[in-house]
């Protein structure tokens, strides 16, 4: 691939990759506890933050990508904080990216995993408990295995949506080759420029085979999954 890629292609595909794991690895237990949170809890405002969870799937990109960059740039009021206090600078960084990242698939993956809380079976948690079991406890040794085809699913979601998040990335961290330029950035900077249609065709055909082997690995995952919690 390294023969076939140019270069700056590769430093693409191989910053998209990391986008979309600290991306997806961010959000996994704030995820799972969200999911939990909505699924089970029952507390004034829920809907409210349920509306709020799920609200960069129905917002443009570009709107969410802007909020970051007025909450999160160097003159916001998160981002000066983080810039003065502990050196942490997001804005036009790889890890800016990543946040806008997690923040357009963190919808995906909690509703995911919800769907898969739902469909527990609640006499097993009852019964766990009737025992003198922790909630912690239940949670870690009943609910947890149960759910976790769901956590594969959201999980993968992400990762996707990471892999092809362009708008709020290139408007809170812009197009920078080598520190934030992913694969969508790529392909869109090739479409900007004479003779760049042979470099956006592989960096496509690179994102269909990484989306490709990500769906293989959940489903093989998944179904090891639900054969150990048969077993």
């Amino acid at each position: 691939m390294t023969d076939w890629l140019s270069p700056e292609e590769w430093t693409a595909v191989r910053l998209s990759l990391k986008v979309a794991f600290v991306a997806m690895a961010a959000s996994l237990v704030p995820g799972i506890a969200m999911a939990m949170l909505l699924e089970r809890g029952r507390f004034w405002g829920r809907q409210a933050l349920d509306v709020v969870v799920h609200l960069p799937l129905v917002l443009p990109p570009v709107v969410v990508g802007w909020s970051l960059l007025i909450g999160f740039g160097r003159r916001g009021p998160i981002g000066s904080f983080l810039a003065e206090q502990f050196g942490i600078v997001l804005s036009f960084r790889w890890t800016g990216a990543a946040l806008a990242c997690a923040i357009m698939g963190f919808p995906l993956l909690v509703r995911a995993i919800r769907l898969s809380i739902a469909s527990v079976d609640r006499k097993l948690e009852d019964a766990a408990g009737t025992l003198g079991a922790h909630p912690i406890w239940v949670f870690a040794v009943v609910t947890l295995p149960l759910i976790i085809p769901g956590i594969i699913a959201g999980m993968v979601l992400s990762f996707a949506k990471a892999m092809g998040e362009f708008g709020a990335t290139i408007t809170f961290v812009s197009n920078i080759p080598g520190e934030t330029q992913t694969i969508p950035s790529a392909i869109y900077a090739y479409t900007q420029v004479p003779g760049g249609e042979s470099g956006a065709m592989r960096l496509t055909l690179v994102s269909i085979v990484i989306s490709i082997a990500a769906l293989w690995m959940s489903e093989w995952l998944a179904r090891r999954a639900r054969l150990r919690v048969h077993a």
